[in-house]
């Protein structure tokens, strides 16, 4: 098996009294693309920092691409390209020249940032903006060429802080097929999300991060069959009567959750549920049967309490 390129032994980072990452230990292979899920303020961004090499950490051990980035972190940098959660293109310059005044920065001669930005302008689609101003470019299209950007040094690694954030149904899944397209090259992807059907989408593996901790890591396949059914049936009595049905459905299926707006009842299969409700003699205003999803796993271990 090749060596992993990030290596993860009970990392800290501590602020003061607080831990953000309090003991997180994985690994990420070559050519993977790694998720890290978790509410707002769970640590993930931090962890990221450090494993970009510009935070340090606190304690534990973390290797990147075999070096330690407390101690290297230019040479780790060099390896990385980085897509922040906000676009920090550079406004003032063309489309085309946003990748060859990045690539200036890691030394990289024009001989050489010339044909490599015309080729990170087709990979992005954006060939007939080259010469454009940012300010005129979608949301979607300035998300492409910060990942275009980010390839302009041949990284090793990519890190994506929610790439996706702010963008419609059509540029999501554009943006999806371009990192799709950097899996199936080699390049290792390391990403947090707060889309549940993005992780889906583009995680070989995962860890759920929540209070600095990690509360469950696998494939997301894995991770539904261990925490959730094989089905969710969403049932809907009125906000008044939620509470009081879902007192008098326990034992259909094999969980019950009540929400503000509906009960849902995780089972093996939705339409035996469905069909023990009606024989229960209740009627549901509405019913839906679905598959488990990833997101039912993520607020089973995190809650679905809002954290700011």
């Amino acid at each position: 098996m090749p060596a992993p390129v990030i290596t993860a032994v009970d990392l800290v980072k501590k602020y003061k009294d607080f831990a953000a990452v309090d003991g997180l230990s994985f690994e990420v292979a070559p050519g993977e693309s790694f998720g890290l899920l978790g509410p707002n303020g769970a640590g993930k961004s931090t962890t990221m920092r450090m494993v970009g090499a510009v935070s340090t950490r606190t304690g534990g051990g973390l290797g990147i691409l075999g070096l330690d980035p407390n101690t290297h972190g230019p040479e780790i940098r060099s390896q990385l390209g980085v897509v922040p959660q906000a676009d920090n293109l550079d406004a003032e310059l063309r489309v085309r020249d946003n990748l060859i005044v990045y690539g200036r920065y890691f030394g990289l001669p024009y001989s050489y940032l010339r044909p490599k930005a015309d080729e990170l302008l087709a990979f992005a689609q954006l060939e007939d903006k080259a010469k454009s101003r940012v300010d005129d470019l979608s949301g979607g299209m300035k998300r492409r060429l910060t990942i275009a950007r980010a390839l302009v040094n041949n990284p090793r690694i990519m890190l994506l802080d929610e790439p996706t954030t702010g963008l419609d149904p059509q540029a999501r899944h554009v943006l999806w097929d371009r990192l799709f397209r950097l899996k199936e090259q080699g390049t290792t992807l390391v990403l947090t999300t707060h889309y549940m059907d993005e992780a889906e989408q583009l995680c070989d593996r995962l860890i759920v991060v929540d209070k600095g901790r990690i509360m469950a890591e696998g494939t997301p396949a894995s991770l539904i069959r261990e925490h959730s059914s094989r089905e969710v049936l969403e049932v809907r009595f009125g906000s008044a009567r939620n509470a009081e049905a879902a007192e008098a459905l326990k034992g259909v299926g094999d969980r019950i959750e009540v929400l503000p707006d509906r009960v849902l009842v995780y089972a093996h299969s939705g339409e035996a549920a469905l069909a023990r409700v009606t024989e229960l003699g209740f009627e549901p205003m509405t019913s839906l049967v679905r598959r488990s999803s990833l997101e039912d796993v993520f607020l089973r271990l995190t809650g679905r309490s809002l954290i700011d």
